[in-house]
């Protein structure tokens, strides 16, 4: 696994993040059309609320993601999630405050695989593990926390099997096909990913 210098984060202390078997690194120009594929496939549990063309998605990561990479304290951090070199998905985190220390986990599979439901356990979990981790050990993040819609119901049980405790529901917060859905607010502090260690 490689990964030229021009797309590596400057604060990542280890460019490649690996648990054996899934492989993170920065993301590169080469996965951001199919990053945009997978978005526009599931919009129904992304805050995106029209698809995304082409030249959006260039504009976004040269004017949002590009230059995160050479910043001390980036905005956010986009991790590619590699299997066996094949590009299955990407993540990270986003609205990073570095004052606060505290940040959002970020992730999308590749849509194949979000229609998997044993891989995409096993995958999601070994990537919460991973992104915990990188956050809190690597980043000295004191707080994690995530955003889901109440369909997503195994994506919720995996958040909670990873450690994860609810924090709140925001009511009717979303519209999906046309009905309104909960949007659900989970956390992990530093301190509790130590102790499950």
């Amino acid at each position: 696994m490689t990964q030229s210098q021009d797309h590596c984060y400057q604060v990542m202390p280890r460019p490649i993040l690996s648990d054996g078997v899934l492989y993170f690194r920065a993301v590169n120009k080469s996965d951001i059309e199919a990053i945009r594929n997978w978005r526009n496939d599931q919009m129904d549990v992304l805050r995106q609320m029209e698809p995304i063309t082409k030249e959006a998605q260039v504009r976004y990561f040269e004017e949002n993601i590009w230059p995160d990479l050479i910043r001390n304290e980036p905005k956010q951090i986009l991790l590619a999630i590699e299997l066996h070199g094949e590009l299955i998905g990407y993540g990270g985190l986003v609205h990073i405050s570095w004052p606060c220390r505290r940040a959002e986990v970020s992730f999308l599979f590749a849509s194949n695989l979000e229609q998997d439901s044993e891989l995409l356990n096993e995958y999601f979990i070994r990537y919460l593990d991973l992104i915990q981790e990188f956050a809190f050990k690597d980043l000295g993040l004191l707080r994690l926390w995530t955003e889901t819609y109440a369909h997503r119901t195994s994506h919720l049980r995996m958040l909670e099997a990873a450690g994860f405790q609810r924090e709140g529901c925001l009511r009717s917060h979303v519209m999906i096909n046309s009905e309104p859905i909960d949007s659900l607010l989970h956390g992990l502090l530093a301190d509790e990913w130590k102790e499950r260690q």
